[in-house]
């Protein structure tokens, strides 16, 4: 039950601080519906926050930076923002968190497969590439350093055919209570 607990205490103070890292950057002023600045209150699926699961405490890091950068870009509905930008930010941070917590894989290593991918794709210089070629939205317009030729050199010698990006949370920032 105490190593329980501590798992419990650690996931939260590791949510916490990056909710408070990820929000220095953003105005909360941003978002703003009828006098209520909405973007105050993320929220994940429950089992997330009761997780010591290190795969997907990586992907709460990416639902963060995700979440954080389309309330940076602002507009009416900012979770239907889809920038080249947030998608490049957040898999970045995915892979730094999945760095740090990757020697705690105990059980299910087959889970880990794509981020280990991610993260030679990355550690090869191809995240962008990797962001461009699997995940790309309409309307993204490709950034001048996309190496397509060389992505496409490295990811048919280096990623399983049929590969596939995956996306576990997202996450969501909730309309701010009035306190009515």
């Amino acid at each position: 039950m105490g190593d329980m607990v501590h798992g419990l205490r650690t996931s939260l103070a590791l949510l916490a601080s990056l909710v408070a890292l990820l929000a220095t950057g953003c105005n909360s002023g941003i978002y703003v519906r009828d006098g209520v600045t909405d973007g105050d209150r993320f929220s994940l699926p429950p089992h997330a926050y009761m997780s010591e699961d290190p795969v997907l405490q990586a992907w709460v890091a990416y639902g963060l930076a995700r979440s954080v950068c389309q309330l940076d870009m602002g507009g009416p509905n900012p979770a239907r923002n889809h920038a080249f930008g947030c998608e490049l930010d957040a898999r970045a941070a995915l892979v730094t968190r999945w760095r740090e917590l990757r020697d705690r894989v105990t059980e299910d290593p087959s889970d880990a497969a794509y981020l280990d991918a991610l993260s030679a794709t990355e550690f090869a210089g191809h995240l962008d590439e990797y962001v461009w070629h699997y995940l790309r939205r309409r309307g993204w317009q490709q950034p001048d350093n996309i190496d397509t030729d060389g992505f496409e050199r490295w990811r048919r010698a280096n990623l399983e055919r049929g590969h596939k990006p995956q996306t576990r949370i997202v996450g969501s920032w909730g309309y701010a209570s009035t306190g009515d």
